[in-house]
């Protein structure tokens, strides 16, 4: 699947976007798979209550399934553009 990051996730990772594989059944179970690969994931996803989620483009929650999903987009609640 596709990750994209966006704003001020994206300046913390060091990349836009990024494809991975993952056995996990939740945006949850995503982030905690990202936030233990290195630290600089970690500090992105530090703190879930200022994070939106949207998957293949319609905003959801962290405990949404991920179950055929291509595209996980992780942002600010306000990303201007």
């Amino acid at each position: 699947m596709t990750v994209l990051y966006f704003a001020w996730v994206r300046e913390r990772i060091g990349l836009p976007k990024e494809q991975i594989t993952t056995s996990a059944a939740t945006v949850r179970a995503l982030v905690e798979e990202l936030r233990a690969r290195e630290d600089r994931y970690d500090a992105a996803f530090a703190d879930l209550t200022a994070l939106r989620v949207a998957l293949d483009q319609e905003l959801t929650d962290f405990d949404a399934p991920l179950d055929g999903v291509r595209e996980v987009a992780f942002f600010p609640p306000m990303t201007g553009g």
